[in-house]
């Protein structure tokens, strides 16, 4: 796979280099030369394969050229561990289940595939460490440090902002310790991600350590994002309806995924691409304009985002063409009470519990169904298991629901973090001090 960066097609690198670069040096991001279709035949027995196969499929599609393809099966075999299944919610309304994994979160399928990747990549190297720097306004960096744990020749730092996370994310980032630290930023999760792209932008710290990215900003992040779109195909597939996905957005990250999936032939209807009051992209898609400005908090803090960073990708998936991108994509947003009212009325009605996150995804899908008067299938995609939200969810729901015992194990246990304020000085300071 040969990649280029969505700022200057002229700034190349493979795969290798791309992983563990994070980001260009021209502040883009990563983009695949040639995103490859995959065949009709592959389609058409879909619904035969595991997850696991289908995600072998995608996976030698897009980087078979760089990772032998025994390779490719070990990765995914480690990887895809747990379930990411299709439940009926209502009518034509089905919810993709993507929390069973270590960090009950979607992220974990990403950070998991790329902690793989790199150690592949490593083992190539006589002796190398990597230092991979995170920026999370709540899952990102649970799923990253699951995923890294005690990786050989990988040492994490994961920015999170302090009170914005909630308590059962903070103590998935802070009580592991190894080869994960835990940067507690006094500011807004933009803060955390300006941070780490000023760190990638930095000469001197780049010279003297071997800096990479686990945020969605990497590109081997989006690769196994691709996969349960596929996956989520393949169990409706008898339905003969078209498909429409409904996904709760933040970074964008996980939109890019299923959009790269579209583009190696997944027939999907539309996207629907759902945020909280940080509708930096909904208002783009409706206005031509986009304008980043300060996060806000929301109950959906996982999509605080106010300057999402695979906007770029967006464009370029699209060419910069504003009326293609309309035609997969619509953007919706919702507000904290019509987020609390969903997860209720969906309680009350169905005895489904959302997470604010799926709950914002739900009322984008629901809506979007009625407006168009589409006969297709809508899924939405729940990122986090409910129980990582309690006081939200059991205050919505009106009902105590019970933690799993992963997240019982990590309560008792003890937060270590280091608190910093915003300034790129003081955070390069600690990095170099900690080579």
């Amino acid at each position: 796979m040969q990649l280029y960066s969505t700022k200057n097609k002229s700034i190349t690198a493979s795969l290798k280099e791309a992983v563990f670069k994070g980001l260009p040096s021209d502040n883009g991001l990563f983009m695949p030369s040639h995103i490859p279709t995959l065949p009709a035949s592959f389609f058409e027995n879909i619904e035969q394969y595991s997850f696991q196969e289908i995600a072998i499929e995608v996976c030698k599609a897009l980087i078979g050229e760089d990772v032998p393809e025994a390779e490719i099966v070990k990765i995914i075999n480690d990887v895809i561990t747990f379930e990411a299944p299709v439940l009926v919610i209502e009518n034509n309304i089905y919810v993709l289940e993507l929390f069973h994994g270590p960090s009950l979160a979607f992220k974990d399928f990403g950070a998991r595939f790329m902690a793989r990747l790199m150690s592949y990549f490593l083992s190539q190297e006589e002796s190398k460490e990597i230092n991979i720097l995170v920026a999370t306004s709540g899952d990102t960096g649970s799923a990253v440090a699951q995923g890294f744990l005690n990786m050989p020749g990988i040492r994490i730092t994961i920015l999170y902002p302090s009170g914005k996370v909630s308590d059962i994310q903070e103590k998935q980032l802070t009580t592991l310790g190894q080869n994960i630290t835990a940067l507690e930023i006094n500011g807004v999760f933009d803060d955390c991600q300006r941070l780490v792209k000023e760190a990638f932008l930095d000469a001197e710290l780049n010279a003297s350590m071997n800096l990479s990215s686990a945020n969605s900003i990497n590109i081997s992040r989006l690769i196994p994002q691709t996969f349960y779109y596929f996956w989520a195909y393949a169990q409706l597939k008898k339905t003969g309806k078209p498909l429409v996905f409904c996904v709760p957005s933040g970074n964008f990250g996980n939109l890019c995924g299923g959009l790269i999936a579209k583009k190696m032939g997944l027939p999907v209807e539309k996207f629907v691409a759902a945020t909280n009051a940080n509708d930096i992209i909904p208002t783009y898609l409706n206005t031509g304009q986009f304008t980043p400005k300060p996060s806000v908090s929301t109950i959906s803090n996982a999509m605080d985002v106010g300057n999402p960073s695979n906007y770029q990708r967006l464009k370029d998936l699209y060419g910069d063409v504003l009326d293609d991108m309309r035609e997969d994509i619509l953007g919706k947003s919702y507000t904290d009470t019509e987020t609390h009212l969903a997860m209720t009325h969906v309680f009350k009605d169905t005895g489904y519990v959302l997470d604010p996150h799926a709950a914002v995804a739900y009322l984008g899908l629901k809506d979007y169904l009625e407006e168009s008067g589409t006969s297709a299938n809508g899924v939405f995609l729940a990122t986090a298991h409910p129980t990582k939200f309690l006081d939200v969810v059991e205050v919505a729901i009106g009902k105590s629901i019970p933690l799993p015992e992963r997240l019982q194990a990590i309560i008792s246990k003890e937060k270590v973090s280091i608190k910093m304020g915003s300034d790129f000085y003081d955070f390069k300071k600690f990095l170099m001090g900690n080579r």
